[in-house]
Formats: structure tokens, sequence, C-alpha cells
């Protein structure tokens, strides 16, 4: 028990650049306490004592806002990061290493009592602010949930969901945070300006313009001076010059 209690306040440490101590961490971070106090439930839940479970789950939640079903598992090493309004439903699964933030629900679509309602998260999954992943389908390890995503389907491991619904981005190849055995590097929140598919997108078409306009000033000037060596006069509105601004609209994008 207290081998596992030192995981949990390490990772907090590892994972929480505002952490100072391992005892501001055990006195002060909800997270922590809702884990605590989540495997008594469990326990509870899984020997016969349903209603003592669900209490404990209720004094849980008042106690630190988050809502944790004492019937979802929980792995080694979670974070729930600040956490306020996090829901966990009865058939959740959270992998070894997950990090959750403030007002996630991992939630059901199905009304059907005895199945699989809840999402299944793999392992060193982020879900960040507000993301809400919804079904009994699972998540790969080391995937990421962009803010305020709302995700309905499954996302490979080492990909990246956001957008409502979700749009799934696959991972990179040596920099993913699956099974390509890169040490991984923490990202708070999971996401970075790279994930952002719009973006991603916008970039594309912004520089294929630009190679565009610049293929054909290169043209012009070809033709200028085959115009110049057969001492004809060239069109008036020719392009020999390039006006398109590139780097002002990837600057506009944050690039």
């Amino acid at each position: 028990m207290f081998s596992r209690l030192h995981d949990d306040i390490q990772c907090i440490l590892e994972r929480d650049p505002a952490a100072r101590s391992a005892w501001e961490v055990l006195t002060c971070y909800p997270g922590l306490h809702a884990l605590i106090l989540h495997r008594r439930a469990h326990w509870c839940w899984h020997h016969g004592l349903k209603w003592l479970g669900r209490f404990i789950s209720h004094i849980s939640r008042w106690l630190t806002g988050i809502e944790i079903h004492p019937g979802a598992k929980i792995g080694e090493r979670v974070f729930f990061d600040h956490a306020m309004g996090v829901v966990v439903g009865e058939t959740a699964e959270i992998g070894d290493g997950c990090t959750i933030y403030q007002g996630v629900t991992l939630g059901g679509t199905s009304l059907y009592k005895g199945t699989k309602r809840h999402p299944t998260l793999g392992k060193d999954v982020v879900v960040s602010a507000g993301a809400k992943v919804l079904g009994g389908f699972e998540v790969g390890d080391g995937a990421k949930i962009g803010s305020n995503a709302v995700v309905i389907k499954p996302v490979p491991a080492g990909a990246t969901a956001v957008g409502i619904p979700a749009r799934i981005i696959l991972s990179k190849e040596g920099e993913s945070a699956d099974v390509s055995g890169v040490e991984r590097k923490f990202n708070a929140y999971g996401i970075t300006q790279e994930d952002d598919p719009v973006s991603q997108a916008l970039r594309g078409l912004i520089d294929n313009a630009s190679g565009q306009e610049h293929q054909i000033a290169m043209l012009w000037k070809a033709v200028e001076l085959l115009c110049a060596q057969q001492q004809v006069p060239m069109p008036g509105d020719a392009a020999r010059s390039e006006t398109f601004e590139a780097d002002k609209f990837n600057q506009l994008l944050g690039k």
C-alpha cells in the first residue's frame, strides 16, 4: 500500500511543476485523495459491499469534486490534475501512467446494464481539460485527447484526437508516444500546435500556393528571355516577381 502511494506521489511530482514536496502533494492534491478513496470504494464494490462502495464514492465526490464510480478500474501512477468536475463511469478502465485534467468525462452511450458502456484508456494516455470520451471503445497506449474534444470512436496508439466530433491525427514515426521505444516527453494538456489538423491543412495550402507562384514567376522569366531573343513584345500582365507572402500567413497560424 505504501509503495503504491509513493508511486502516486512521485508521478505527480514528475508531471506537475507546481508540486514542491511530497508532503504538499499528500495533503493538498485532491486527485491523489480521490484515488485513495476510490481504491477503498472499489474493494467494497467487488466484495459485495455495493452500497458502502457507492457511499465512499459519494463522500469522495463531495470532498474532491471528482466523481469516480466504484466499479471503474484505475491502474498505477494515474494523475488527476486539478480534476474538478471529472466523471468516470462504472465500466471505464484507466491504464497505467494516464493523466486526466479537469472537466473530463469518461461516459457511456448505452443504457443496457451489464455491458461495456464506458471507454478503456491504455497506458500513458493524456485526456485534456473538458474532453468527453463516450462509449465502450479503446483509446490506445500513448494517445492524446485534445481539450474539449468529443471522442466517439476508437483512437489508435500514439494518435491524437481533437475537435467535435474528434478527428484522429495518426502518430509521427520516431516521435509518437506509442510502442516505438523512443523515450517519451510529457506534454502538459497533451496537445501541441502541430496537433491541429486545420492548421496543418492551411499550412499545406500556403506552401503549395507559394511553390506554384514561384514556378509561375520562373516560367514568365523564361518567356521574357525567349521574347527578347525573338524580338517580340512581352504581355503586359506578366507576373515576373513573387508577391504571395507565405511567411506572413504562416505567422498568423503560429508557425
